[in-house]
Formats: structure tokens, C-alpha cells, sequence
């Protein structure tokens, strides 16, 4: 009984320390919440510093996981397309498991043409309810989140059905109404510190 009970106990809380950290996720149509953040060289950026002209996407990454390194092709395409119609790409490193060097090598390993902040605690990724990687947050120029969640429908890349991200950057650019805001995100766990 005792056990069971304990396995009660610990169960709630992993469901309690999801619901508090999805119950943070802004509303589409809400201001994001800026940062100040440093990049791979210790230099503080902020949202202001990044933003492209046309909107900004906020994409957390990782260096390990399987799933970013499935899409490592598909993001830069999407930022060399869109960076040319003035949308800026900002990755955010939020992993507590992965070093500075090892960020730093992955960038180079990846050719990441964006810059890459280093979240270091997870605050920002807290604040926002960022999740997992790769998960993005669409801006338009005010900062204003527009579309939030994954990039396409299939992790593999093989099999890509629905282009979330690129749909939703097409019809801003063209001053349609976005018609898909949301997508589960899904790939691996931000590691939290104290491995929450």
C-alpha cells in the first residue's frame, strides 16, 4: 500500500511539474515575453538586438538530441529563406546538461548561420513553457507571438505532409490571417536543472 501511495505521490508531481511549466505558454496574439541572454561569447543580446524587420522565430535547440539533428537541414533552409524576407532565427540552448564548448562545437558542426544563446538555468525556457526541441515561437516585428509549436509534421523529414512554420511565415508576409497558430511541439526534453 505504502508503495503504491509513493508511486501516487511522485506521479502527481511529475503532472503538476508539466502543468506549471505548459500552463506558461503565452496566448497567440500576446506579447512574448523578451530576454537578455548571453551568445557563445559571453555578449548579453536581447529580442531588440535579433529581430529581423518582419518577424523573429525563437527555436530551442540542443547539441544531443536526435531529433534536432533530423532537422538540423530543414532549419537552416527556413532561416536562409526567411532571413532574405526579413524574418531573423534565434536559437536558445536551454539544456543544463550540455557545456558552453559543446554548444559552441555543435553550432559549427550544424552551420547554425543564426545566432545561439545560452539560457543557462532554463529561465527563459521556464518563462515561456518551452518544452522540448526543436520548438519554435513566431513573432511578427512587435513581438507579438504569432505561431507557436512544431515545425512540420514529421520528425524524420521524410514523410512532411504540413509545413507549419513555412505556412504560417507565407501568409504573414502576404497580410493573410494565420490559419494554423499551434502544433504540439515535440522532440526532446528541455534537461532542466535538477533534472526537472
Amino acid at each position: 500500500m505504502r508503495r503504491i501511495n509513493i508511486a501516487l505521490f511522485l506521479a502527481a508531481i511529475f503532472v503538476a511539474g508539466s502543468l506549471a511549466v505548459s500552463a506558461q505558454v503565452p496566448a497567440i496574439g500576446s506579447p512574448l515575453t523578451g530576454f537578455s541572454l548571453p551568445d557563445t561569447s559571453g555578449t548579453s543580446k536581447n529580442l531588440d538586438d535579433l529581430k529581423g524587420k518582419n518577424g523573429s522565430v525563437i527555436i530551442f535547440l540542443s547539441a544531443q538530441c536526435p531529433v534536432v539533428r533530423a532537422y538540423v537541414d530543414r532549419i537552416n533552409a527556413l532561416a536562409a529563406d526567411y532571413q532574405a524576407k526579413g524574418i531573423n532565427f534565434i536559437g536558445i540552448n536551454s539544456n543544463a546538461t550540455e557545456s558552453l564548448d559543446w554548444v559552441k562545437s555543435n553550432i559549427t558542426e550544424f552551420g547554425y548561420k543564426f545566432p545561439v544563446l545560452i539560457d543557462k538555468g532554463n529561465v527563459y525556457a521556464d518563462k515561456i513553457g518551452a518544452t522540448v526541441t526543436p520548438e519554435v515561437y513566431y513573432l511578427d516585428a512587435k513581438g507579438t507571438l504569432l505561431y507557436h509549436g512544431a515545425i512540420d509534421n514529421d520528425r524524420s523529414g521524410r514523410n512532411v505532409t504540413e509545413q507549419y512554420l513555412r505556412t504560417a511565415f507565407d501568409s504573414s508576409l502576404a497580410g493573410k490571417k494565420i490559419e494554423r497558430t499551434s502544433a504540439n511541439a515535440f522532440g526532446c526534453t528541455i534537461k532542466r536543472v535538477g533534472g526537472k
